[in-house]
């Protein structure tokens, strides 16, 4: 089999084998993304399909942590595989992170639902997100690494921005995907069944992205280096129990924390506020996000080829900044744009809950055996279903929750001790009017296409993905270039994948259990702002500027 080789970095040009050894690293690595971000474009319907032994709130909460679940093992892949890669090679490691992503992502494309084996389907489920999480967790720090050891001497941050492109391209194809399937089985046929397919697909891809895998030769830097006899022995100790663990620490907290928060707030969350809070119908929705990145994503390329002029470290550290100051009036513009009567049945006829505040829970049951059934849980929990924003008000000792809209009111239910029957007609009843004084107030049960104004819902999706490129396009050549080869893969690939796989990985989780909690639509916006600020810092003060850093020593 012929094999695909590129001359060493030391030329300064890039021959036709450098852009082949891009292309091939990044496509590869678009797959291995889009197979990743399929669960979390679904993540409502697997909610419905794998967690429907539990309410719905619950369901849903349940479904993100499972999407989270692939994040939190990110870091032991990156352990793993990047202690692999260090010793025995890039090309071999990163192939077979990619057969492991891809066998994993077909099976969830197979899986029996809830309805029809039980328990043992989320269960079946969180296991093979574990296998994905743990494969991606050594497929970027592989392929960045891979590529930046190909590339010449002050190119480094414009080719490496390619690979920086195939998380968005992976969300964007998945986005694609989903939409053509929903488009041509329908929305009832496509939540039934048809969801499957995107995850099927998935086989065919990992057949292309194996063969081209196998035509990528050795990087030339691990070649020199192990014909040296320089390898490291044991890289995970070498990396983390040195004076190189201080510098992962820092590269975590002062740059892919940051990163990671304003990667998944921009393209992740935003989806979820515009359909889980904002109601707009997933079709529009979709097409909306997978919009903003195609205008954004030439913008990871411009990032940085910038960052090798002036620096990396300049332009990450404002993507942060810049998010941090303006998520707050971004997100509220989404809400004037795509759903305006929600905007003005709040400010006419706020909805508030009147109940004691010892009977207020928050509502976040990880393992889904809590039931809650205080008046003002059940109070609280419809309005978040419901995507209706609301405010706690102080009610007299033991009495029951009510919610006032405008002039509207309905009193909750206490619901412990009731039958099962009688628990259903109790919430039937007050879903019922509750529903009915929501109406009556202005509050939509769905976003009113006319009123949608795409064009500037559109504009401020691609200032947030913007805000993306900005973090993310020079992300992959400052991590390299902190590290020296003989521990390069396993030192970039742990503070990478733990800061996004746990920082970023739990954003959808907490932010929506922090909305569910308070009541405010905004609030679960303060977790990416806060831990892009601590980033901007810790960055800006400790970390060095590496764009004319020799990386071959």
């Amino acid at each position: 089999m012929s094999t695909i080789t590129a001359n060493t970095p030391k030329e300064g040009t890039l021959t036709q084998g450098h852009k082949k050894v891009i292309f091939a690293s990044s496509l590869g690595t678009v797959f291995e993304w889009y197979d990743f971000y399929l669960y979390g474009s679904l993540a409502a319907i697997i909610a419905k399909q794998f967690f429907s032994g539990v309410n719905e709130t619950t369901g849903f909460i349940f479904a993100l942590l499972a999407f989270a679940a692939g994040f939190f093992v990110r870091p032991f892949g990156a352990a793993f595989f990047g202690s692999l890669g260090d010793r025995i090679g890039r090309k071999y490691t990163f192939l077979v992170t990619i057969v492991i992503m891809g066998l994993s992502t077909f099976l969830v494309g197979v899986l029996p639902n809830y309805a029809t084996i039980g328990v043992a389907a989320p269960v079946i489920l969180i296991a093979l997100r574990l296998f994905q999480g743990l494969a991606l967790g050594g497929e970027y720090g592989g392929a960045a690494t891979y590529v930046a050891e190909h590339a010449p001497h002050g190119k480094r941050g414009l080719y490496t921005s390619f690979i920086q492109i195939t998380a968005t391209a992976g969300l964007f194809l998945s986005l694609l995907v989903i939409l053509g399937c929903r488009v041509y089985l329908g929305t009832e046929a496509f939540e039934a069944w048809g969801w499957r397919i995107p995850f099927m697909v998935s086989i065919v891809l990992l057949g292309i992205s194996v063969w081209i895998r196998l035509q990528l030769s050795e990087s030339p830097l691990f070649q020199q280096m192990k014909a040296e006899g320089k390898t490291a022995k044991k890289p995970f100790r070498e990396s983390l129990f040195s004076s190189n663990g201080k510098l992962m620490l820092l590269a975590l907290l002062g740059a892919t924390a940051g990163q990671a928060v304003v990667w998944y707030g921009g393209q992740f969350y935003s989806l979820f506020f515009l359909t889980q809070t904002l109601k707009v119908d997933g079709t529009t929705a979709n097409l909306l996000v997978a919009g903003a990145l195609l205008l954004a994503t030439p913008f990871f390329v411009v990032f940085g080829a910038l960052s090798d002029k002036i620096g990396r470290k300049k332009i990450v550290m404002a993507g942060c900044l810049l998010a941090a100051l303006t998520y707050f009036p971004i997100f509220k513009g989404l809400t004037h744009y795509a759903n305006p009567a929600v905007e003005e049945a709040r400010a006419s006829a706020p909805a508030v809950v009147h109940a004691d505040p010892n009977t207020c829970s928050f509502q976040f049951d990880p393992i889904g055996k809590k039931v809650f059934t205080n008046s003002c849980d059940i109070a609280a929990a419809a309005l978040a279903k419901a995507g209706i924003p609301y405010e706690v008000q102080p009610a007299p000792a033991g009495s029951l929750a009510r919610v006032t809209v405008g002039a509207g009111e309905v009193t909750a239910y206490e619901g412990a001790g009731l039958s099962k029957d009688d628990t259903k007609s109790h919430a039937e009843a007050f879903a019922k009017a509750l529903k009915g004084i929501l109406i009556g107030a202005g509050y939509p049960e769905k976003a009113d296409p006319e009123r949608i104004n795409k064009p500037m819902v559109l504009t401020l999706l691609w200032v947030l993905v913007l805000y993306v490129t900005m973090v993310y396009g020079p992300i992959a050549a400052w991590l390299v270039e902190l590290f020296p080869t003989r521990i390069r893969y396993t030192s970039m690939s742990l503070p990478y994948h733990i800061g996004n796989g746990w920082f970023g990985g739990f954003l959808p989780t907490i932010s929506f259990a922090l909305v569910a909690a308070t009541g405010n639509m905004y609030y679960g916006l303060w977790y990416p702002i806060i831990i892009a600020l601590m980033t901007f810092v810790i960055g800006s003060l400790f970390l060095r500027e590496t764009k004319d850093v020799d990386i071959t020593k």
